[in-house]
């Protein structure tokens, strides 16, 4: 089921329908001021059975996105939740990738949204690496864009709104067209902020490096999450801003995000990082990683909602 053959039920408004219907009209708010809020997350094929991956920080994160930009979401975050459940159910998924969507629909247009209803739909569908197959163990060749990152108080970077990825499709587009698989923001004063879609990771001499949200970020959940993983194997984590140059000589880096998961990089501005591949480190924290998702280990922390 997905974008292949359009076939498989999609959320909308409380509505399920069918993928090929699932339409809005070209004057939706949404389409012409990009006044939308979403969420990314995935479904793990797991010994128990699929299960979400912290299902509700992602929702919670969804409402405080909404409520950044003054969206009063028609649901609450149970009833978004259950119907996320409910969607992989119906779609007979034992894995997929989860896309709730909040945006301005039709009624009116201009600047001012008031008068627009606030429109829900959640998507689910099959999604392997992000960064393709062989990422995970071999890293990436990233760059350091042109594009920076917003300037405090100009754009909410903590909001995961729709138009703040025009601003990772052109360090996206730039990265590909150059000949890296993914770049690297700046923030306006020149430390490193984020990839087009991920959290950033460096690690120097056994401690890993993370920008703090004061680098126009996202707080990224998997960011979070591999805070809280490093930490309980006993490495220190230190947010801190990051120099440009840091990038160069770390001993490891990696990217974090609900796609991206934790991917490797094994290059930046073609300067080889560590010894061009996954290092130890970043592998310690994949293999545990995965181990809470497929359900070798202990979920203490509850990250997991059964189907």
């Amino acid at each position: 089921m997905g974008f292949a053959d359009q076939q498989g039920k999609i959320w909308m408004n409380g509505k399920l329908v069918d993928w090929k219907d699932a339409q809005i009209h070209i004057l939706s708010h949404v389409i012409h001021y990009g006044s939308a809020v979403f969420e990314g997350l995935r479904c793990y094929h797991t010994k128990k059975g699929p299960a979400i991956f912290r299902l509700q920080d992602h929702t919670r994160r969804l409402f405080n996105s909404a409520k950044i930009y003054r969206m009063e979401i028609p649901y609450s975050e149970d009833d978004i939740n259950h119907a996320s459940i409910d969607l992989i159910k119906v779609n007979n998924l034992e894995s997929c990738y989860i896309r709730p969507l909040v945006y301005r629909g039709y009624k009116q247009l201009g600047v001012d949204p008031s008068g627009c209803p606030i429109d829900v739909a959640i998507a689910v569908w099959p999604w392997g690496a992000y960064l393709g197959p062989q990422a995970l163990e071999n890293g990436v060749p990233v760059c350091v864009s042109s594009w920076n990152r917003f300037a405090p108080n100009t754009a909410p970077s903590m909001a995961k709104a729709a138009s703040n990825y025009m601003s990772g499709q052109l360090i996206k587009l730039e990265a590909i067209s150059h000949g890296y698989v993914e770049g690297i923001a700046l923030d306006v004063y020149g430390h490193v902020s984020e990839g087009s879609g991920e959290n950033i990771f460096i690690v120097r001499d056994g401690v890993l490096i993370t920008p703090p949200f004061g680098a126009s970020i996202l707080a990224g959940i998997t960011r979070n999450t591999v805070k809280k993983i490093a930490e309980e194997m006993g490495y220190e984590v230190r947010e801190q801003m990051i120099p440009r140059e840091a990038l160069y000589i770390s001993d490891e880096a990696f990217f974090t995000g609900s796609a991206a998961e934790i991917t490797p990089i094994n290059s930046i501005d073609r300067i080889q990082i560590g010894g061009g591949k996954r290092g130890p480190i970043t592998k310690k924290l994949q293999d545990r990683f995965f181990a809470i998702l497929e359900g070798d280990d202990e979920d203490k922390y509850g990250w997991l909602t059964y189907i």
